[in-house]
């Protein structure tokens, strides 16, 4: 799923490759992608984009043709979504249902330059949205603080009015916004902590070197990111992770093999090496096999 680093290199390719063209055409491939109904997305023609910005795991797009009548194309890429920028596309209308293609947009003509959102694989979960204000997005109005934006006092503060695993608590979009589940795994094993670990109970030096860790592996990840064209931010991601999705590999820092605990539709990866003092957590899924 896209994170923080990956939307922030696709807003900041987008401002490089799409500002002040105006929208010729929208494709729609998906009626269902489409959450909101008032503006229609045909609303776009003759638009101009006038920028690009980031709300946690948001992409907005920005449109305006007047003074204060701006409009705002607000996508979650959610699990198998992503933003395909093209300098040429067919002029022809896709089929709805067909392929990847959820929607299309050309910029200056009909044919020319543009991006595509798409969805691999059959559950369809990419949302999109055109409003007149990001607010009006539930998602983005219920946001807690940006990651990045966070003091380490703010931090700190945050930690202690909760009681979740520091896991759970990482990836709590009301909470804090920004952080998935790959980079709040490769976050823990910076900081050496398990994902187990209570977040209101862990001591001061603890919560400094999470929160170092909070800015390093994003600040490095997104500085890696941006600048690299849309189609090679994937490939960029999972070269710079060290224990998430490499189960079964040796830990890049202590050599231990790095463990996986999986749930009903997800997972997560850590070192028992650095994060657990060698114990291998509780995995439910396996812990049944092996009855």
């Amino acid at each position: 799923m896209p994170e923080l680093p990956e939307i922030e290199a696709l807003a900041h390719h987008l401002r490089e490759h799409a500002l002040y063209r105006p929208v010729a055409r929208i494709d729609l491939a998906s009626m269902s992608a489409v959450k909101t109904f008032d503006p229609p997305v045909s609303a776009l023609v003759g638009r101009v984009v006038t920028g690009a910005s980031r709300y946690g795991k948001f992409l907005s797009v920005e449109f305006q043709d007047k003074p204060d009548e701006g409009l705002h194309l607000i996508t979650h890429l959610s699990r198998a979504g992503w933003l395909r920028w093209h300098e040429t596309a067919t002029a022809t209308p896709p089929k709805p249902g067909r392929g990847p293609l959820e929607l299309r947009v050309h910029l200056d003509h009909v044919g020319g330059p543009g991006f595509d959102l798409t969805e691999a694989g059959t559950q369809k979960r990419l949302a999109v949205y055109l409003v007149r204000d990001p607010q009006e997005v539930p998602g983005i109005a219920r946001l807690g603080p940006d990651a990045l934006a966070l003091s380490r006092d703010e931090f700190g503060e945050l930690l202690a009015g909760h009681t979740e695993r520091i896991k759970t608590l990482l990836v709590e979009q009301t909470v804090m916004a920004g952080v998935g589940n790959a980079y709040s795994d490769e976050i823990l094993h910076t900081a050496k902590l398990s994902p187990y670990a209570a977040s209101g109970k862990l001591k001061p030096e603890q919560v400094d070197e999470l929160y170092a860790a909070l800015r390093s592996v994003l600040t490095d990840a997104v500085d890696r990111s941006v600048g690299q064209k849309a189609a090679e931010l994937k490939g960029e991601k999972r070269s710079g992770l060290r224990v998430h999705a490499r189960t079964g590999l040796p830990c890049p820092v202590c050599g231990d093999t790095v463990r996986e605990v999986s749930f009903a539709n997800k997972s997560f990866q850590y070192c028992p090496g650095c994060q657990t003092g060698g114990k291998p957590l509780a995995d439910r899924r396996l812990s049944r096999l092996v009855r």
